[in-house]
């Protein structure tokens, strides 16, 4: 029980008449004497109208999942038994990772009344989230009081990767359009091509891929269709280590791995291929390869609690893990954000995987760092930091040739750019039919 700023503010202006009764006292005497027993009277007498937690029902309703970041509407029931009228302060049992601003919540509850409200939140962290019992301010009936009260159950919800580009991929490709998003179709070398069917011919076709046979029976050009060979096996291995924890605009840079992730896993599953997860830099764990596109929610309840370590990322031990989980032939996908320092362990790491798997390092970029690099240079301090970061980009750079150098196939790009450019760096490797 605590008082409201309503009985404060009475207590102070009974304590000011009091400074003016004693300089008037025989005016003002009585008066103050009397108002003061009625204030005295009426605090002590009101706080047997505030409610009992059994007296206020709530209920809450909210989806049973969210994307990160994607704000969702959750609605809270609630009513009262009492006679009259039951002012309130609400504010819902949020967890420290979710953002509401409809919150606290003033309002005036009618008796025998049900009040509903709906308000939109939000989580800024992956992972499974409770809501516990709402926090709750209920006056008594003169306003003097009020009563600090727990409402209401807990509720279990999850919040998993913002997966809407893979949604907007989905409507996309229903209508061809896949080139809006940037998505490149490549042709495959004819000698990895599978055998689909036999249609006419049409402007454009190759004369290779005309049916001679077919075409002097039906005594029209015949054209022999392939499409893309299947059943193969991509594997993801994400650093789980603490260089993704940095923040790359709303994001960390683990997260922006993670959507990465989810459009490359969908496009696979579509193209026929098996995807599997093996993450590494913290406590390994594995998804064995699944295949068909009802195996994406499959990927997204595996994918949605993942979170980074502080531990650093051993290159060499998860190519061990690899070899050891993954007996088939692969495309295993790094993704991380590849330092100077891992040149050694990345040579030998690739080098073992190579003896079976195709490895392809994606690395992410920091866009901060390169919008600090084109900033004008003003004083001493701005070209200090310019001169670090040409320095940084100069080893990264290097990392990166070197890599290449090896026939180790890379990818350097930026948290906007990397879902697209991964997707299109698969689609290339499946065309070459190295894999």
């Amino acid at each position: 029980m605590r008082p409201t700023p309503l009985l404060l503010r009475l207590a102070l202006t009974w304590t000011a008449f009091g400074l003016l009764a004693s300089i008037w006292p025989t005016t003002l005497g009585t008066p103050w004497l009397l108002s003061g027993l009625l204030l005295s009277l009426a605090a002590l007498v009101d706080p047997f109208s505030l409610p009992k937690a059994r007296q206020i029902q709530l209920q809450r309703s909210l989806p049973g999942r969210f994307a990160l970041g994607s704000p969702a509407p959750v609605t809270l029931s609630f009513s009262h038994s009492l006679t009259r009228p039951l002012a309130l302060e609400l504010i819902d049992g949020l967890p420290a990772t979710a953002e509401a601003p409809a919150f606290p919540w003033h309002g005036s509850l009618p008796p025998h009344e049900t009040a509903t409200l709906t308000y939109d939140l939000h989580f800024t962290e992956r992972g499974p989230q409770t809501l516990t019992p709402a926090h709750l301010l209920a006056s008594s009936r003169l306003g003097l009081w009020q009563r600090a009260l727990r409402i209401g159950p807990s509720s279990d919800t999850r919040c998993y990767p913002n997966y809407e580009p893979i949604v907007r991929y989905a409507l996309l490709a229903m209508a061809n359009r896949q080139d809006q998003m940037g998505i490149v179709k490549r042709r495959r070398s004819g000698a990895t091509l599978d055998f689909h069917q036999l249609r006419e011919y049409q402007d454009g076709d190759i004369l290779s891929r005309v049916d001679w046979k077919a075409t002097s029976r039906r005594g029209t050009l015949i054209s022999r269709d392939y499409e893309e060979q299947r059943n193969q096996t991509l594997l993801l291995v994400p650093d789980c280590g603490r260089r993704m924890r940095a923040l790359d605009g709303e994001l960390s840079q683990f997260d922006h791995c993670l959507n990465a992730m989810l459009l490359l896993s969908y496009i696979a599953l579509r193209q026929g291929d098996d995807v599997g997860i093996l993450s590494f830099g913290g406590e390994p764990r594995w998804l064995k390869p699944v295949k068909g596109a009802h195996a994406m929610p499959l990927i997204l309840n595996h994918l949605y609690d993942y979170q980074t370590t502080t531990q650093p990322s051993d290159f060499t031990e998860a190519a061990e893990r690899i070899m050891a989980m993954q007996k088939r032939r692969a495309l295993v996908v790094f993704l991380t954000n590849l330092r100077t320092e891992d040149s050694a362990h990345l040579h030998s790491a690739v080098n073992l995987l190579r003896n079976r798997h195709l490895v392809l390092l994606a690395s992410l970029r920091e866009q901060e760092l390169d919008q600090r690099v084109e900033s004008p240079i003003h004083d001493l301090d701005s070209a200090l930091g310019y001169g670090a970061l040409c320095s940084y980009f100069q080893e990264r750079d290097l990392l990166i040739r070197t890599l290449r150098a090896h026939r180790i196939h890379t990818l350097d790009a930026t948290a906007q750019t990397l879902p697209i450019a991964l997707t299109n760096r698969y689609l290339d490797l499946k065309a070459t039919g190295i894999l």
